[in-house]
């Protein structure tokens, strides 16, 4: 009888999973997720939930303001999968270059800059230029480094320095940092609401 009840579970157990999603990914990360445990008669379902985040609503004082909001939630669904994608680039490019004298990181950075243009330029040139600051943001938050930190490191001060002179005509900044607790707290809310599949 126990048997049987532990088949049953394993079958039910393996069609959620199948239901939750056809990824590879997907399905592996609910394999580990879920778990039978049998005490005595009893048979208990455990399952991992994913956080979730519960923020008081939203008000806005104005449409302007409301407005506002949605293209930030929109700018930050867009640039959040590139930042993480470089921050991932960034620390293998690091753990390559470490290993390297100065001379072949400059070889290898030239080599290496083109095949990131050709990966990633067409989704660049289709951003905003508020999508192109939030990208820098992000960046910040993934890595813990501003814009103009990374491309002082890969290019060099003066590069950085003439990057941070066209930025400053714009109206940017390079070494504005992330601050998810202060001027960028709604930015904030907006990626642990995406992150958790609630936005």
């Amino acid at each position: 009888m126990r048997s049987k009840i532990l088949h049953i579970a394993l079958i039910i157990s393996l069609s959620m999973v199948a239901i939750t999603g056809n990824a590879e990914e997907n399905t592996k990360a609910h394999l580990d997720s879920l778990a039978v445990q049998i005490r005595g008669t009893d048979t208990l379902f455990l399952a991992y939930l994913h956080d979730v985040y519960v923020f008081p609503p939203m008000r806005f004082k104005s449409k302007k303001q409301e407005k506002f909001y949605w293209r930030t939630v929109r700018d930050v669904k867009k640039t959040l999968p590139i930042a993480k994608i470089l921050n991932k680039e960034m620390i293998k490019t690091d753990q390559v270059m470490s290993r390297m004298s100065k001379r072949e990181q400059r070889k290898f950075w030239k080599q290496y800059e083109k095949v990131l243009y050709d990966q990633y330029e067409d989704q660049f040139r289709q951003m905003t230029a508020a999508q192109g600051q939030m990208l820098m943001k992000l960046i910040d938050r993934e890595s813990g480094r501003t814009s103009y930190e990374v491309i002082k490191y890969y290019k060099g001060s003066f590069v950085a320095n003439f990057w941070q002179g066209i930025a400053k005509m714009v109206g940017n900044n390079l070494k504005e940092e992330y601050d998810g607790n202060d001027k960028d707290k709604i930015t904030e809310r907006i990626i642990l609401l995406v992150e958790a599949g609630q936005l």
